[in-house]
């Protein structure tokens, strides 16, 4: 199985501050993999060194087999994304909104688009600007979906939604990814436990674990010393992780 995000060393420093650590991650193709981690992880600048928006300042990351600084347009035609701050045009009607994302992608699905608005809602006549926020990641859901990406990147997507929409989203989200390799970068540990095949565990700009939801289980049981057979949290896994990855940095700056 191929990836399709690969990274090496990948590092990033804003002046005297590292917001990412040497990382070395691969997303298999056809995964649903989850970027997990508190706010200021580094998930944010990783997927921003993926999409080309900013350079790393070492290391390489290749997506859909293109290294992210060569990454144009034809190659962002086969990714989706969708954010809990994505802009989009608070002036145009819903209707107006996919009139106008049409004949920019050859591969647009009508059908898929049409079905999207009806499971998901979304007023035609509505203007962006007057839609809440739940609304709004539904139709940004909705329109990066019709034209198949190969990778569909979702950054924070279920931040600030109630639990009504929020289910709506995931639900929807399930039905329709089909085929698509999928990267969610996410602190919402309950949720993504639903929806990811893969998971990656960012803290402080360090990759503590990153491999399938099975392997994660395994190595939680083992970090957390549980002859249990039943799974341990994402959660408590993750606070394991991260005290174990606290007490080491502190041993090793006992012994400098």
């Amino acid at each position: 199985m191929s990836n399709v995000i690969e990274t090496i060393g990948l590092r990033k420093r804003y002046g005297d501050f590292g917001a990412l650590h040497g990382i070395d991650l691969a997303m298999p193709e056809g995964s649903v993999f989850a970027l997990m981690g508190a706010s200021g992880a580094g998930k944010t600048t990783a997927i921003k060194i993926l999409l080309n928006l900013i350079e790393p300042t070492a290391g390489t990351a290749h997506v859909l087999g293109v290294d992210s600084q060569c990454i144009g347009p034809r190659d962002l035609a086969q990714i989706g994304y969708v954010s809990e701050n994505q802009l989009l045009p608070a002036r145009l009607r819903v209707a107006h909104f996919f009139e106008y994302l049409r004949p920019c992608y050859a591969s647009w699905d009508l059908r898929l688009e049409e079905d999207l608005r009806a499971q998901l809602r979304l007023p035609a006549e509505r203007r962006i600007g007057e839609l809440s926020h739940g609304m709004r990641l539904k139709l940004a859901l909705a329109s990066a979906l019709p034209y198949r990406p190969r990778l569909l990147i979702l950054d924070e997507p279920f931040s600030g939604l109630d639990a009504q929409a929020r289910e709506e989203i995931v639900a929807e989200f399930l039905r329709q990814a089909g085929q698509t390799s999928v990267l969610i970068s996410s602190h919402e540990l309950d949720e993504i436990e639903r929806l990811a095949t893969h998971v990656g565990f960012l803290h402080e700009g360090r990759l503590l674990f990153q491999g399938p939801l099975a392997a994660l289980h395994e190595h939680g049981r083992a970090l957390l010393g549980s002859t249990q057979t039943a799974r341990p949290s994402l959660r408590a896994i993750f606070i394991a992780m991260v005290r174990t990855a606290s007490a080491s940095a502190s041993a090793a700056s006992t012994t400098r």
